[in-house]
């Protein structure tokens, strides 16, 4: 879950690897059907999807394309569209005009129902907020101040306040039974203290209100998911301070009220000269898509990495998914595991105007074995 979507492929060129930038074979082993599902000329941009449980609905955040002469919005909105046999379509602005938004979510049981980071109105830093950004790359995402965890119900209203804490608060997710949520918080004192934003990872209990810190370690820790049991959670850390981002997953600690108490241990996936970001679960919890420039930081790639909960310390070799000239990342399965949706800029993403345009794209998953 990235805070705010990317055309990370235009963070700044770096040599590439030995393996091709475009391969329609490989690609076609793990993905079929492929197919665009939003276009330049309504989005300006758009990027982060999620499928809610039953698969029916699509939230993402995008900037709407602009009229001629006309400046697109500096923040993403928050949309939500119906999804049928691989379309997009009745696509609804569900945020506030003027927000920033990022990484929406469906209630697990309560399709309706969405949870998301706001600023429920104009962002306070006026465009000065801190951010992540690798060394002095074109691409950031912004840690607005006033960004709050919000719901709402997509039939109506206006988002409303979840919890309210000091601080960037976003990057949220659902527990698989809705008891607890997920989030990232920039601690603004240690922050000021290292000289660069550190983002702790926190749990919220519904039935208690009682917030749990998980992960606190110096530097950006976020976009947590929780695994498909229930029982890990995935995220990204960039707690070295090279703003090379790596992969972790932790197994959490429960108490006897099922209620979260914190991690039981914590496992390191990546660990290399790459940013790594937005990891996501299989539903069958056997492994994480992920987004890596491990081909070059000029073309940003879908890889998956094998994942063993009997055996979480066995390392294994990730498996490269995408294989296109342009930013692919982002990646997020439908709940049966029959969809693939991801952002990419790939050939069909650009612009009339010639300009990388990030949009959503779909495909049909083919295992990852290829079967």
């Amino acid at each position: 879950m990235l805070s705010f979507v990317a055309i990370a492929a235009l963070m700044f060129a770096q040599p590439a690897s030995d393996q091709p930038e475009t391969d329609p074979a490989a690609e076609s082993r793990y993905l079929s059907d492929i197919r665009q599902l939003t276009f330049a000329e309504d989005w300006f941009k758009a990027g982060e999807s999620y499928f809610s449980p039953d698969g029916t609905l699509v939230v993402f955040q995008a900037v709407s394309t602009p009229a001629p002469d006309a400046e697109p919005s500096p923040h993403y909105g928050m949309y939500v569209g119906k999804f049928d046999n691989g379309q997009l379509s009745e696509i609804s602005l569900v945020s506030d005009p003027g927000s920033a938004n990022t990484c929406g979510w469906f209630h697990p049981s309560e399709p309706g129902m969405l949870l998301f980071g706001s600023t429920l109105g104009v962002p306070a830093d006026n465009g000065k907020e801190p951010g992540y950004q690798r060394g002095t790359g074109r691409y950031r995402w912004a840690f607005p101040s006033n960004m709050d965890v919000v719901t709402l119900p997509i039939s109506g209203g206006t988002p409303s306040l979840l919890f309210e804490r000091p601080g960037y608060t976003a990057e949220c997710s659902y527990s698989p039974d809705a008891r607890h949520i997920l989030y990232a918080q920039i601690d603004e004192a240690k922050s000021n203290e290292i000289g660069r934003s550190d983002a702790d990872l926190w749990v919220f209990d519904t039935e208690t209100e009682e917030h749990t810190i998980l992960v606190e370690a110096e530097g950006y820790d976020g976009g947590p998911f929780f695994s498909p049991d229930g029982k890990w959670i995935c995220y990204r850390s960039d707690r070295r301070g090279d703003n090379l981002l790596q992969l972790f997953v932790a197994e959490l600690a429960y108490d006897e009220s099922g209620k979260i108490t914190g991690i039981q241990r914590e496992i390191q996936l990546t660990d290399n000269r790459h940013v790594n970001w937005a990891p996501f679960w299989h539903p069958s919890g056997e492994f994480l898509v992920y987004s890596t420039s491990e081909v070059s930081h000029g073309n940003y790639e879908v890889f998956a990495m094998p994942f063993d909960a009997q055996n979480p310390e066995v390392s294994h070799d990730p498996v490269r998914i995408t294989y296109s000239k342009g930013f692919d990342g982002l990646p997020a399965f439908s709940a049966d595991g029959e969809w693939f949706m991801w952002t990419a800029q790939r050939d069909g993403g650009n612009s009339p105007d010639g300009r990388a345009s990030s949009q959503l794209w779909i495909a049909k998953w083919n295992g990852l074995g290829g079967e």
